[in-house]
């Protein structure tokens, strides 16, 4: 019994601390600011200014997509493949179809099977694409996103096709009922580390939508 109790509070104690180091991690990772327009439960309308990314285009499903395009991208801020000073990583990671899709369907991985998807790091604010470092790779590309106003869904777990599928359904759904029009393929967002448990993970599917 006594051997359960240890066992116990040591892994009390181990969700306890694996939460803190969440909570400073998301702390001090600079996640770009946008407007609340309209707040619905779990679904928002937000507006976003214009950003500045670092994008690379990548073919595959979504996943090996994914993986694909972070390293690239992950070489650029580190300075792996340029000179010059490291750039401050941030969140979200977000990725996006790189063709016309369906705008009234929930996108599936078998729709993206053989796509090319846009993968993108946001670049931190003080930055223009003139004052960033230029990438020593060519795969990636600097460019400034224009202010997009966006429908959006945040969810965690972790983020499995079948779980985007769902949670992209249920927020079309929802712009159907507010009458709102997407204007862009859907954009999937994920804000925290492989090694982050599923129940403290941050992901979003965004929508760009037509301004009022």
């Amino acid at each position: 019994m006594k051997i359960v109790l240890i066992v116990l509070a040591s892994l009390v104690l181990l969700a306890i601390t694996a939460m803190a180091v969440f909570v400073f991690v998301i702390q001090n990772v600079e996640t770009p600011d946008y407007e609340v327009v309209r707040a619905d439960d779990r679904f928002e309308v937000r507006q976003y200014p214009a950003l500045i990314v670092a994008e690379v285009t990548r073919t595959g499903d979504r996943k090996a997509a994914l993986s694909a395009g972070f390293s690239p991208l992950a070489g650029y801020i580190f300075a792996k493949e340029r000179a010059g000073d490291r750039v401050a990583m941030t969140a979200p990671v977000v990725q996006q179809p790189d063709e016309q899709i369906a705008m009234t369907v929930p996108v599936t991985q078998a729709e993206t099977d053989s796509g090319e998807w846009r993968v993108r790091f946001i670049m931190p604010a003080t930055y223009t694409v003139q004052t960033l470092p230029q990438p020593g790779d060519a795969d990636v590309q600097l460019r400034e996103v224009p202010p997009q106003r966006i429908a959006a869904v945040r969810f965690s777990g972790r983020a499995t096709d079948e779980l985007i599928a769902e949670r992209e359904g249920a927020l079309r759904a929802w712009m159907d009922e507010q009458n709102l029009s997407a204007t862009n393929a859907p954009t999937y967002a994920y804000y925290n580390d492989p090694f982050t448990p599923g129940f403290l993970r941050r992901n979003e599917v965004l929508i760009e939508i037509a301004a009022d």
